[in-house]
């Protein structure tokens, strides 16, 4: 079971490691969007593995899960484009750019958190406590992996 769980977090290690140095070009968006996907997936499939859910719980959580994530990606869409703004005026950042992206940033962690809180509940009426617990657990961890990733390619203001 360690196996399967570790394979699964290397993948999506990989898939965020893989995701962030991709440009905005009509080719670079339709892999983005099949690494997301895959991205996804193997979160899903993470997930599933970790939470042990039975089917009754399975029939409850699965659509809040979806809704969950969708809601979380148009955020995470966000972050991208905040981080492709800042590292394509890197060079030339002025202070007033500097600032209108941190500003930027602190929206998109305020809405990060919105979507966690506003998916609870729906989330605690599909599980028990400790699974809804284990779930946002998970949820950290997966994105205290994707923002190393994140953090490694992007370049400190000097």
């Amino acid at each position: 079971m360690w196996i399967l769980r570790r394979a699964l977090a290397i993948a999506l290690v990989l898939g965020c490691a893989l995701a962030a140095p991709l440009g905005a070009g009509e080719s670079d968006d339709a892999n983005l969007e099949i690494l997301r996907g895959t991205i996804q997936a193997n979160k899903k499939a993470f997930v599933a593995v970790n939470l042990n859910l039975d089917d009754a719980e399975a029939a409850a959580f699965w659509p809040v899960y979806d809704s969950y994530q969708a809601d979380l990606t148009a955020v995470h869409t966000r972050l991208l484009e905040v981080i492709e703004d800042y590292t394509g005026s890197f060079t030339a950042l002025s202070d007033e750019k500097a600032m209108a992206i941190v500003e930027s940033y602190l929206t998109i962690e305020r809405d990060r958190v919105e979507v966690r809180r506003r998916h609870l509940k729906p989330i605690a009426a599909a599980l028990p406590g400790k699974k809804v617990a284990r779930f946002y657990q998970m949820e950290n961890k997966m994105d205290a992996i994707l923002r190393y990733e994140l953090a490694a390619t992007i370049p400190v203001i000097e």
